[in-house]
């Protein structure tokens, strides 16, 4: 295989709102790279069940079940995948480190240092407009932020860090 095009799991860590899904697109634009966006299938599968925090992580769950199996079949197959879930906590991230075992594929963790209140103003913009599948508001944003965790050095991501 071309290394020049080795596959490659390109995953996304970042507070809601900090351009998770903006850095996912523009990733997803490189050659032979698909992009798989929980977003989208958790609206489309999960909207009228998803109220609670608790109701997110079960469904989550469950997508990233069925999911697994594909990612890494893709992977296998030499296409690049960039996994727009959320990297925010060290389960989610001991699941996305499976992927790439099993795949054995090169990966990208791409952090987005964001603030509170730039991520708080996007929200606010985002919920504005309309478009995006999730309406997440100030107390949702809370709930989900005190779950949080940034990738440490010691869970041996090849971590791309974004500040702006």
């Amino acid at each position: 295989m071309n290394l020049a095009h080795a596959p490659t799991l390109y995953l996304l860590c970042g507070k809601i709102a900090a351009g998770k899904s903006t850095l996912a697109r523009r990733l997803a634009a490189r050659p032979a790279t698909l992009l798989i966006s929980e977003d989208h299938w958790t609206s489309n599968l999960f909207a009228d069940d998803l109220k609670t925090i608790e109701d997110y992580g079960r469904y989550s769950a469950r997508l990233r079940a069925a999911m697994a199996p594909h990612v890494v079949d893709i992977l296998r197959q030499g296409l690049s995948v960039v996994l727009d879930f959320p990297a925010n906590t060290v389960r989610n991230r001991e699941w996305m480190r499976s992927l790439i075992a099993q795949a054995d594929v090169a990966h990208e963790l791409h952090h987005l240092d964001i603030p509170d209140t730039v991520c708080r103003q996007r929200l606010r913009h985002r919920n504005a407009g309309g478009a995006h599948p999730a309406q997440v508001s100030d107390a949702e944003y809370d709930q989900f932020t005190r779950y949080f965790v940034p990738p440490g050095p010691g869970e041996g991501f090849n971590v791309v860090v974004h500040t702006a």
